[in-house]
């Protein structure tokens, strides 16, 4: 299912990003302003992918599950999709792997790819938004909680979505606009 909403790319001289990451507001834009509906996050790994979900206000991510990563891309895609719809979620947030200094990684043509094809699975739009220290961030809440390494492992890329969404969150209520950027839909092979 593909929206036949216009999306494209935004490059690197975005406003509303820039405006999100120094703390401003983008022109044109109003600070403390939220597009309602449920926005669902979403952690891309090897292995397993994470999920979490705001609340219809976009106050408060929380964990949703984890789901195994599958090579062929047909049930990870389809149980995102599942959830999104259960939800009823206006938009999906994935995590841009980005390395300390902003330049790409190993994981982020995967989580791109990722994305886009969850695009075209997905009739809302998808955004990607850096994900910069959301594991080490998640491995070091869950360390705090007193959870042992074990039993991290099911759960981290969980706590890793609810962190990405809940930075997406609060970058869009400060700026006023929506985090990161479109993703645009691939037709799967």
């Amino acid at each position: 299912m593909r929206s036949d909403r216009a999306r494209s790319r935004s490059g690197s001289a975005d406003p509303g990003r820039s405006a999100a990451l120094s703390g401003g507001v983008a022109p044109g834009a109003v600070a403390g302003t939220m597009r309602s509906g449920v926005r669902l996050g979403v952690d891309v790994g090897k292995v397993r992918i994470g999920l979490a979900r705001s609340d219809n206000h976009g106050m408060l991510a929380t964990p949703v599950e984890t789901v195994a990563r599958d090579e062929a891309g047909v049930t990870d895609l389809a149980r995102i999709l599942a959830v999104a719809l259960d939800l009823d979620a206006v938009e999906v947030i994935v995590g841009l792997p980005l390395a300390l200094s902003g330049t790409e990684t190993a994981s982020t043509d995967d989580a791109v790819g990722f994305a886009a094809r969850l695009a075209a699975t997905l009739a809302v739009p998808v955004r990607l938004v850096d994900e910069r220290l959301s594991t080490v961030s998640a491995q070091s809440a869950l360390r705090a909680s007193g959870r042992a390494a074990k039993t991290q492992r099911p759960v981290i890329d969980q706590v890793a979505a609810t962190i990405i969404l809940q930075h997406a969150l609060d970058s869009e209520r400060s700026s006023g606009r929506p985090p990161g950027s479109p993703v645009e839909p691939t037709e799967r092979p």
